[in-house]
């Protein structure tokens, strides 16, 4: 049984919490990011079904940088993602979670859930995500206290 996968300090690429249109999800409505993993964990991955992609280098003596692409669900078994500051943590909902696409990320902390839907072929959904983000300059001058 594959199990859940888990990282810290990981980056995020081509982020659509909003569930915008785009190439790959023409109507909308699929919340989508990529994630980036190390290239010797994809192998693994890769070999329990998950689907793996990979990035072109742009340099030609790089390798090429393994991803995966990690959907965000709100169907039965919602995700648990939240915003980090250095003055704490705000749970985001299907109504916020789009604040992701245009944050400046410092890194992220995920877990991700499989879900096999035959045999030998991963889905892959966030289960738990914790998005810490650079806060502007101005962040603490307008703090306000409840």
């Amino acid at each position: 049984m594959v199990g859940n996968i888990t990282l810290e300090g990981a980056r995020l690429i081509f982020r659509n919490f909003a569930g915008n249109p785009d190439d790959y999800n023409k109507q909308g409505g699929l919340r989508t990011t990529g994630v980036l993993i190390p290239n010797d964990l994809a192998e693994e991955m890769k070999e329990e079904g998950w689907n793996i992609k990979y990035l072109k280098p742009r340099d030609p003596q790089d390798e090429p940088q393994a991803f995966l692409t990690v959907k965000c669900k709100f169907g039965k078994i919602k995700p648990t993602i939240y915003i980090c500051t250095e003055h704490g943590k705000t749970l985001l909902d299907e109504d916020s979670v789009e604040s992701i696409d245009y944050a400046e990320i410092r890194d992220v902390d995920i877990v991700i859930r499989p879900y096999e839907y035959e045999p030998g072929c991963i889905s892959a959904y966030i289960k738990t995500m914790y998005v810490n983000i650079v806060e502007d300059v101005f962040a603490d001058k307008y703090r306000y206290e409840d």
